[in-house]
């Protein structure tokens, strides 16, 4: 998480990282976090969370993080997460499940539109309530 954090040029403060997956790992109705370790070592994660929306007529979830380390991108582990998101909404009866991309993340983009993942042309924006 503090690789990708820093990599996007987002703030990353340890302990309240730590406070956030603690509680998103604590309570499955907030969603869940998976890890991929190969060799001892984390090769990727995923963190969904859940939510409701009118617009799709009940339960959706937001792929919050998707993040496959450096020294394993291109071996299929952010398909196989996207697949994870996707399998476990499904069980959990979402009816829709979002994310977001930075915009010059092309081989992001390009897994995203061959996962199914489609541009609704909206911005995603955001207000901060605990500043």
């Amino acid at each position: 998480m503090r690789d990708y954090y820093r990599d996007d040029g987002y703030p990353f403060i340890e302990a309240e990282a730590r406070v956030a997956v603690t509680g998103l790992v604590g309570d499955p109705a907030r969603g869940g976090v998976w890890v991929c370790e190969i060799d001892g070592a984390v090769a990727a994660y995923l963190a969904v969370t859940l939510g409701y929306s009118l617009e799709y007529r009940g339960p959706d979830a937001f792929v919050d993080e998707v993040v496959v380390a450096a020294a394993h991108r291109g071996r299929g582990l952010g398909r196989e997460a996207l697949a994870v998101a996707e399998a476990h909404c499904r069980r959990a009866g979402v009816r829709a499940l979002h994310l977001e991309v930075e915009p010059a993340k092309d081989r992001a983009l390009a897994l995203y539109r061959t996962s199914g993942f489609t541009d609704h042309g909206r911005r995603l924006m955001t207000k901060r309530l605990d500043d």
